[in-house]
């Protein structure tokens, strides 16, 4: 069983993946973990079966919570990562 706790700083997302299937909040989950990954990494990581990730990945891009970026190693695969809030400080690379 999978639990899916958000403190209350997380009220805007909360609301955006409130209503989204178990699959999405777990990848949701995962991505907030991690800084950005691939689909493969992330099935990987959350032991869903390939068609599920899709599915999870795209209901997320649906709710404008997650980008997706093109690997610069490798241009036939994405990165995924999750949408910088506006009250969030930009990451500098």
């Amino acid at each position: 069983m999978i639990v899916f706790a958000v403190n209350s700083s997380n009220k805007v997302q909360v609301q955006k993946i409130g209503h989204l299937p178990p699959s999405a909040k777990l990848v949701y989950t995962i991505l907030k973990a991690n800084r950005q990954m691939t689909q493969k990494d992330i099935i990987r990581e959350s032991y869903l079966p390939e068609r599920t990730v899709r599915y999870a990945l795209s209901r997320l891009k649906e709710e404008n919570v997650l980008t997706e970026y093109l690997s610069l190693a490798d241009a036939r695969q994405s990165l995924y990562r999750l949408a910088v809030r506006e009250q969030e400080p930009a990451l500098a690379f």
